[in-house]
């Protein structure tokens, strides 16, 4: 008979772990813009801003750090300005693709 695991004894999952390049980090930006929800988008631009060094990217976009992390949580609604300012301290951009090929 196998041992049942319980959810809490399992391991945090932390995304961060797994963005260490700029690939990984425009394959998971990509993944999530597929799923049109801004507030996701928003997540996990904050997920990437903290692999990277929120301290850093705060001076790169010009916001302050709590600026940045209100504006980078799940529930938030960011402007495009901000996004956009921030997705250019990542280094990536944003770009739209057609629909049907």
């Amino acid at each position: 008979m196998s041992k049942k695991i319980s959810v809490a004894d399992l391991p945090e999952f932390d995304v961060t772990e797994y963005l260490g390049s700029e690939t990984a980090i425009a394959e998971y930006l990509t993944v999530v813009l597929e799923e049109n929800d801004s507030a996701l988008l928003a997540a996990a631009l904050g997920d990437i801003a903290r692999a990277r060094g929120m301290t850093d990217i705060a001076k790169q976009s010009g916001l302050t750090r709590e600026a940045l992390y209100k504006a980078l949580r799940a529930d938030a609604q960011p402007r495009f300005e901000t996004i956009s300012r921030v997705c250019a301290a990542l280094g990536v951009r944003l770009v739209a693709q057609p629909i049907h090929s």
